[in-house]
This record gives structure tokens, sequence and C-alpha cells, in this order.
């Protein structure tokens, strides 16, 4: 892992002293995994590739450093934390609607000595502070109108949604067109990154709060997924 890191985390202008924070929360990460599921990649390389360095490409992307970031549906952290451990000084609120992943992050802040991290037990469409945050993230895998919808009213305008998804979502985008003006947003920029040390193609659709999101956004979660905004 620490061979990867070395190699990858100056690609994305990271400083190597962050390393052995990396590593530690990586080692925090496949401990717990041994006794509940929070995720299928725990091969030293593969957490270094898939999980770390592809939570910190969003670094070249967007000014992140000092401001109020929300990783919506967080998981085992991804990318929240990486991107706390790297930018100290901005405010992560890692969100998730289950209180067994919010704990374990509880634990793994607390180990780290993390501050300025907030750790929230909510679904994204229950939990208010509308508009308050500088850039939200996510790396979960609902459909871009869904996320759309769950995360850009959290977003204050002039902010942005930062949709991180695999490649050739073309489709997906332009399904998402109508839900993002809708919200109060409009695509900026879709960016297609090679994670370093590999191969892997992934692409972040950038996506800048202009409005302010209607009130009646967010609907309730089972009406977001049964019929999408705009379609």
């Amino acid at each position: 892992m620490r061979e990867t890191l070395t190699q990858g985390l100056p690609v994305l202008g990271v400083d190597l002293k962050y390393i052995e924070a990396l590593e530690h929360f990586s080692t925090i990460l496949v401990e717990k995994n041994k006794v509940m599921n929070l995720t299928g990649i725990t091969q030293p390389r593969e957490v270094a590739t898939l999980h770390l360095l592809d939570s910190l490409a969003l670094l070249p992307m967007a000014p992140l450093s000092g401001k109020k970031i929300v990783d919506v549906g967080t998981g085992a952290g991804f990318p929240g934390v990486p991107l706390k451990i790297v930018l100290p000084e901005s405010h992560v609120t890692l969100l998730d609607s289950l209180n067994k992943r919010i704990d374990f992050l509880h634990e793994s802040c607390d180990a780290l000595g993390l501050s300025d991290v907030d750790c929230a037990h909510a679904r994204a469409e229950e939990f208010g502070h509308r508009e308050e945050f500088d850039y939200a993230v996510s790396r979960a895998v609902a459909a871009l109108p869904v996320l759309c919808e769950l995360c850009l009213p959290l977003v204050k305008v002039g902010g942005e949604f930062l949709a991180m998804k695999s490649s050739h979502t073309e489709d997906e985008i332009n399904a998402a067109k109508a839900a993002i003006k809708l919200l109060g947003g409009e695509i900026s920029e879709v960016i297609d990154y090679t994670i370093p040390t590999t191969d892997i193609v992934h692409r972040v659709v950038r996506i800048k709060k202009t409005t302010p999101t209607p009130k009646k956004y967010p609907r309730r979660f089972a009406q977001i997924k049964k019929q999408p905004l705009g379609q």
C-alpha cells in the first residue's frame, strides 16, 4: 500500500506526510470489515487505489481546502474521510442512513485524531441543513437524478455538487439534466480521470448551484425513487 500511495499522492498534489494517517484508516477499515460488512475491497493495493486515491482524485477538480463539505451516503467513509485527512482545515460532514456505519466512522475519526468532522446518522432527504454547504460530494451508487435531489438542496448558491460516477454514463447525465434545472443547478463540467497508478477511468460530474432549491424538494425517498425528477 505504501508504495502505491507514494506513487499516487504526488500526482494529486497531496503531501506525503499524510501517508501514515491514510494507512491507519485503511487498517481500521479492513479490521472492522472482519466483523461488519463495510467494503468488498480489502487487498492493500486495491484499498489504496479504489478507495483512497479515487476519493482524493477530487482534489485537483475543485478548491475544497477550508470549505464546508458534506459527503452524502458516505458508507465506509469515502470520499469524506480521506478528504478530511488531507484537508484538516476543512469542515466535513459524513452523512449516512445506517447507524452502524456512523458508529464506525465516529470510532475511526477519534482514532485518527480528526477534528471539525461530524458523523451524522440521517437520511439525506430528512437531514435539513438546507443550503449550508460549499460542496456536496457523493460516491453513492444511486442514479444521478436521484442523487441530485438528495444532494443539491444541501448546497448553498454558488457551491457545487461533485457526483463521482463510473465512465460511460452519458445517458444517466442526460436523464438528470431536467432534474438539475428544477433543483437550481446546472452542469458546469464533466471530467474523466484515471486513478493514479492504474488504468481505471472514472468520472466526476460538476454541478453548480445557481439558484435556491424550491422548498418542495427533496421529496420523500419512496417518491424520489419511484418517479425521479424530470422523468
